[in-house]
Order: structure tokens, then C-alpha cells, then sequence
């Protein structure tokens, strides 16, 4: 039985494949550089920046599951496309607001329309790819794009800042979407499940409600709110999914197949990935504020710092499909994320004088590491589906790491601030209010210190820098402890799963992992055919 490999038509496809995921990692980048002129133009309050902010980002979460799945019943191309124009529309919309309110709209559906686009690329290459080996260097090079984007997005909204108004910062997505909207019926093929029944709105309503709930509350406790409201928010959306759950136990055509979570494989390498997406967010956000207020380099100067890290993980992507074709994917990931752990040992000998060139060291390792996990964790999900389920897999595995990221952000950030006002020993004589506003982050003691004498002001910085530096030791040593873990999950639950250049014998067809027999014969799983 032998399993039909990826041609011309396939690669290129995924050349097209990679614009929208390549807008999407832009488009999260960009607006913070535009916040300071927007601003200026919309006068949005405070809440309302915060929305603007957000809201993209909570209803791509919320939607995902929704949207995977109704990718397997509509066609995955056809949900594709249809995204792409509504997200290339949102972005016209939200270039031209003219308001804070229009603003947060236009970013509602930016945010519904992005939940289109992910599950359905990767779902794509999940049936375009037979071959387990060609399917991963396909996830690689995907992966690339993406990070790929969150690396040109800077430049491109600085260069386009520099020379137009903020709005210019979201028409970047009309030409892209207008190129894929071409291109994508020339080259993408059409895959539904033939089989699929209607889909059950209130399981809909019961998925984004869950997890805009929790995802809202998670960033609520991420923020330092305190209070009843993020408890009661992520409270009301784990409720919410038990009922989910609870639910899709007895439907005919669930919304989320459950049975996908007893094949080892696919549980196994999901688990692995949300433990490493949980620590990547924390260590960014802390090791970026200690180039500039501990370090003292400027913002330039401290992004110019993240580029070896970024180097890494895409060499990283590079090298991960050919380890795969020799060794165990589950031992490629394991190993990789001791070298993870390697990385975060050394972050924990990271100092408040002198530890600029062993945070970027650290830095690097961690994502030389971690990059195999991802790009071989995100494969053996997809692939262990069925090809009816793959936008299903598809969309768990992006919520996973919706989820993982914002969690991991709450508990890492809490965890540092938590050191941070434990061992801040703030001087004598500063007012209350000055005291508090340093005891809440750095960022506020350096404020307080710019006010005071010069002592005082010498004496706060050097205990603060202190403090946060143990902060971000205490999360480098939890952080290690987790990935870890994660190395353990990696090596013992996917120790089973071949090399991607291992062929199963033609007489053991059953050998083959499920997609691969669904896709190699015929009846209800074989993919519907290319659209005229």
C-alpha cells in the first residue's frame, strides 16, 4: 500500500499557504507599534485601548474549535477563502475607523475571521502531504513563515508608520488576502468529510463561551487585577466547557470528537506542546523588560538582542524534519527539551550587574530546543487524526497554544511578581503612594526613582533591579521543572511513533498510523476531489 507523495502543484499550494499565517503573525506585532498614533487620532479611553488591544485575540481563541470543525463540514478551502475575504474586509474597515468603537468592531471580526484561517491552512497540509516525512518539512516551513512574520512585522509597521497615518498598518492584509483569494482555488485542492453531519449551534455557543471566559480571566489574573471578576471568569468558563464535554458525549456529529484524545499519539504530543507554549510567553515578557530597565538598553537596542534567539528556533524548524527521518519524533522532542532545560539553567545564573550575554544564551537555547517539540508536536497531532478530523486536530492543537500561552503568561507573571514584591526592600522616607507604585513593578519603581534624589533614587533602582532579577531567576527554575516534564511526556507517550522515513510493510497495512489508511483507500474517508 503505497502512499502517494506531494508534487509541484502541492509544494506551491503551500507557498500560498503561508501568506495568511505569514499576515497573521505581522498583524500581532504591528499594533502595538501603531497604539501611540491611534491614540492621538481616537482619543479611545483606557478601557477602550485595552479592547482594541484584546479582542482580537480573545475571539480567535474562542472561535477555533468552531471553525476547525466547520472547516471538515463546508471544505477547508472554501472556509479558507472565505475567511481570507472577511479578514481582507476588516482590514479596510480597520484601517479607515473612525472611531475607538468602529476600531474594536473592525478588530471583532479580524479576530472571527483569523480563527478561519489557521485551522483550515493547517488542516490543508495535512491532506495535501501524505507522506508523514514531506508533511513535516511542510509544517516546518509553515512554522517558518510564522515566525518569520513576528520578525519582518516590526520593520514593516515601523517603515509604514514613519511615512503614513496608523491605519496603514492593517491594509497590509487587503493585498495578501486578495493574492490568496486568487491563487488558493488554482492551487489548493477541496477536502470535507463527506460524512459529516449538521452542526450543533449550541455546542457552538457553549465553545466560545468557555473560552472567552477563561481566556478573559486569565489574562485578567495576568494583568495583576484583583478580585472575585478573574476568578469568577475562568470559574464560569471551566463550567461552561464541563457542559461542553458533557455534551459532546452524546451527539451523533459532536462539535469536538473526543475519541481523538484516546489515540496516544495525538494526546501525548498535544499535552507536550501546551507544557512548552506555557513557559515561551513569561520568559519573553521578562527577559525583554530586563534588556531596558535592568540592562538599560534602549528599545532598538533590545531588539536587535532577540534576533540570535529568533535565529534559533528557525534553525531549529530547519533541522527538525531530518532528525525525524532517522530518529523517534518523541526522542527528537525529548531531546530537544533538555536542551530547553540546558537553556533555563542558565537563565537562573542570570544577575542584576552582569547577565545581559548569559539571558540571550539562555534565550537561545531555550528555542534551539523547543523548536523540534513544536514543529514535530503540531505534525503527530494532525497526522494522528483521520483526514475528516484533521481540522478538528487542527484546531486543537492552535487552542492548546491559545490557552497554554495565556495561562503560562498569568502563572510565570505571577509567580515573578510575587518574588518581586517579596524581596523588594524599598528605602526610608519615599511617600506611601511612591512606595506602593515601586512595590508594584519595575516599570513603576524606575518611574518613582526618576523623581528622587539621587540616593534615594540610586538606592530604589538598585533594589528593584535586584528583586525582579530574582523574580525572573525564581521563573527560570519553574520554567526548568515544566520542560522537564515535558521531555518525559515527549520520550515515554510518543516513544512509539516511527521516523517520519519509516514505511510501514505492504502486507501489514493496519500498521499504518489512521490517516494514513483512510487516506490510501476509499469510501467515506477518501477526500472529495479538487473543485473545477
Amino acid at each position: 500500500m503505497s502512499i502517494r507523495r506531494a508534487g509541484k502543484r502541492e509544494w506551491t499550494g503551500l507557498a500560498v499557504l503561508i501568506l495568511p499565517t505569514l499576515l497573521l503573525s505581522i498583524d500581532v506585532s504591528v499594533l502595538h507599534l501603531a497604539v501611540p498614533a491611534l491614540s492621538e487620532d481616537l482619543r479611545p479611553s483606557g478601557t477602550q485601548l485595552l479592547w482594541i488591544n484584546d479582542i482580537y485575540g480573545f475571539l480567535i481563541a474562542g472561535f477555533l474549535i468552531t471553525m476547525g470543525t466547520l472547516g471538515d463540514r463546508i471544505g477547508r478551502r472554501r472556509l479558507l477563502l472565505i475567511g481570507a475575504a472577511a479578514f481582507g474586509a476588516a482590514s479596510v474597515l480597520a484601517a479607515y475607523a473612525p472611531s475607538a468603537e468602529l476600531l474594536i468592531a473592525a478588530r471583532a471580526l479580524l479576530g472571527i475571521a483569523g480563527a478561519t484561517l489557521m485551522p483550515s491552512v493547517l488542516s490543508l497540509i495535512s491532506n495535501m502531504f501524505h507522506d508523514p516525512a514531506q508533511r513535516t518539512v511542510a509544517i516546518s516551513l509553515w512554522m517558518t513563515g510564522f515566525t518569520g512574520g513576528m520578525v519582518i512585522g516590526p520593520l514593516v509597521g515601523g517603515v509604514l508608520l514613519e511615512h503614513f497615518w496608523w491605519g496603514s498598518v492593517f491594509l497590509l492584509g487587503a493585498p495578501v488576502m486578495a493574492l490568496l483569494l486568487v491563487a488558493g482555488p488554482l492551487l489548493l485542492p477541496e477536502y470535507r468529510d463527506p460524512g459529516a453531519g449538521r452542526l450543533d449551534l449550541t455546542s457552538v455557543g457553549l465553545s466560545v463561551a468557555a473560552a472567552l471566559a477563561t481566556i478573559y480571566g486569565i489574562k485578567e489574573f495576568a494583568s495583576g487585577t484583583t478580585g472575585f471578576t478573574p476568578a469568577l471568569s475562568v470559574a464560569a468558563g471551566l463550567a461552561l466547557a464541563v457542559l461542553f464535554v458533557r455534551r459532546q458525549r452524546t451527539l451523533a456529529d459532536p462539535l469536538l470528537d473526543l475519541k481523538l484524545f484516546a489515540e496516544r499519539r495525538f494526546s501525548g504530543a498535544l499535552g507536550s506542546l501546551m507544557l512548552v507554549i506555557l513557559v515561551g510567553p513569561g520568559v519573553g515578557l521578562l527577559g525583554g523588560q530586563y534588556m531596558q530597565l535592568v540592562a538599560g538598553l534602549t528599545p532598538l537596542q533590545a531588539g536587535l538582542w532577540t534576533l540570535p534567539p529568533v535565529a534559533a528556533v528557525l534553525i531549529g524548524f530547519v533541522v527538525s524534519p531530518a532528525l525525524a527521518r532517522r530518529f523517534r519524533p518523541g526522542y527528537v522532542g525529548a531531546a530537544g527539551l533538555l536542551v530547553s532545560v540546558a537553556g533555563f539553567v542558565l537563565l537562573a545564573r542570570v544577575g542584576a550587574d552582569s547577565g545581559l550575554g548569559t539571558l540571550v544564551a539562555g534565550q537561545v537555547l531555550f528555542f534551539l530546543g523547543g523548536s523540534p517539540l513544536l514543529v514535530l508536536g503540531t505534525d503527530m497531532v494532525v497526522g494522528a487524526a483521520p483526514p475528516e478530523r484533521s481540522g478538528s486536530a487542527a484546531a486543537l492543537s492552535e487552542t492548546a497554544q491559545e490557552f497554554g500561552g495565556a495561562l503560562g503568561l498569568a502563572l510565570f507573571g505571577s509567580l515573578a511578581a510575587g518574588v518581586y514584591r517579596a524581596r523588594l526592600a524599598v528605602p526610608d522616607g519615599l511617600p506611601p503612594d511612591a512606595a506602593q507604585a515601586a512595590r508594584d513593578t519595575l516599570g513603576g519603581a524606575a518611574a518613582v526613582a526618576a523623581g528622587q534624589p539621587g540616593p534615594v533614587s540610586a538606592e530604589l533602582l538598585s533594589a528593584a533591579r535586584a528583586a525582579f532579577t530574582e523574580g525572573l531567576v525564581a521563573v527560570a527554575v519553574a520554567g526548568a521543572v515544566v520542560l522537564a516534564v515535558a521531555a518525559v511526556l515527549s520520550a515515554v507517550t510518543l516513544r512509539q511513533v516511527p521516523p517520519t522515513g519509516h514505511t510501514p510493510p505492504e502486507d501489514r497495512p493496519a500498521g499504518l498510523p489512521a490517516r494514513e489508511v483512510a487516506t490510501a483507500g476509499t469510501g467515506p474517508h477518501e477526500p472529495s476531489r479538487p473543485a473545477p
